[in-house]
């Protein structure tokens, strides 16, 4: 009799735990609809602008934000049950009246993006007045504007209370544009009515702060200062394209600097003179001697400030540098870098792609 209502007890626990679990997930589902359902029945449009590299799971925040969605945990419970094509990047136009699903149907068509913004991308390597043409074509900014902006010095200042990167060497009266370097290469959205000199600025140093900063305890390491590591990554970005090149570059720059010779880098020439890389140099502007020209024989050390605005490569290459016995370096036709010891390693490599075609210099 015992054993008889041990068992009995035993299937109406049993049945109890299944109907607590069927119960269970009733209540959630239920809970789960109403919480992915629409916000209100207010179909006033809200604009949300998604940034490049932003994904479903990022924008949880700001949709919350912008009271398009109840819950970000059910939202992203709905994103791992549907697991949505990728969003792409650019302003949309979504409204309360939405539910979860409708809100993520509309993010992955690229269809609904609205022309209501401006999408500027600035590609590594680009220096300021090339930036600054570019916001001219894209924009109703003159470039002349841009770079007399990143150049006032009182903009500057008001700065550096804010960017713990930017320091008085900006300042220095030999530099011809206070911000170069600093401008991180990206792609950039911003609505059309917010467009202006103060928010494309605020944006794009708002993102070499985020680039930088996890670099912070590393640079201060290095025994160089960000203005320094900047300078020298804007050369190295300049000067060869693939991770490892990079790195032994920067490994013979530190070779250079510290046996006090001149760093003898084309790049800083022609930046010095304003010119473009596939521009000729006058003999004039190859002996210059100014806060930019390595070329001159006087000058050792680094250049006054960047030259360009460097890709996190080239600065990771800055800080990480390839320990080499290499004093000289030259890149071919085809962006190959050839490393060598001394003058007469280096000449022979020149010699040797002058005979093969692939002769640049």
């Amino acid at each position: 009799m015992t054993v008889k209502r041990r068992k009995f007890s035993i299937k109406k626990f049993a049945l109890f735990i299944i109907v607590l679990i069927i119960l269970v997930i009733v209540g959630f589902l239920g809970l789960y609809k109403l919480e992915t359902g629409p916000v209100s029945n207010n179909t006033q449009s809200v604009t949300v602008t998604v940034d490049k590299g932003s994904n479903y799971y990022t924008i949880a925040s700001m949709l919350k934000e912008k009271n398009l969605i109840k819950s970000e945990f059910f939202y992203k419970i709905f994103l791992k049950f549907h697991k949505p094509s990728d969003i792409d990047f650019g302003t949309y136009e979504l409204n309360q009246a939405m539910s979860v699903a409708e809100i993520v149907e509309t993010l992955s068509n690229q269809d609904n993006i609205k022309d209501t913004s401006v999408k500027l991308t600035f590609r590594e390597g680009l220096n300021a007045r090339q930036m600054a043409n570019i916001i001219e074509d894209k924009t109703e900014i003159k470039a002349e504007d841009f770079l007399a902006k990143i150049s006032d010095e009182n903009y500057i200042k008001s700065l550096m209370n804010k960017y713990w990167f930017i320091s008085n060497e900006t300042l220095d009266p030999q530099i011809y544009y206070g911000l170069e370097g600093y401008l991180f290469p990206d792609t950039y959205i911003f609505e059309k009515d917010e467009l202006n000199l103060d928010n494309i600025l605020t944006k794009i140093l708002d993102n070499t702060d985020k680039k930088l900063t996890p670099l912070k305890a590393n640079i201060e390491k290095s025994g160089y200062n960000v203005h320094d590591i900047l300078t020298l990554a804007s050369l190295t970005e300049l000067e060869a394209v693939t991770d490892s090149d990079r790195a032994k570059v920067a490994g013979v720059f530190y070779n250079r600097l510290k046996n006090g010779w001149s760093l003898g880098s084309d790049v800083t020439t022609y930046y010095a003179a304003k010119k473009a890389m596939s521009e000729k140099l006058t003999k004039s502007e190859l002996n210059a001697c100014n806060g930019y020209n390595t070329r001159c024989t006087s000058m050792r050390g680094l250049p006054v400030g960047p030259i360009a605005n460097p890709s996190l490569s080239a600065i990771n290459a800055v800080i990480n540098p390839t320990d080499t016995d290499c004093y000289y370096f030259v890149a071919d036709s085809e962006k190959k870098v050839y490393f060598t010891r001394n003058a007469n390693e280096h000449q022979n490599i020149i010699n040797k792609l002058k005979k093969e075609g692939k002769w640049i210099g």
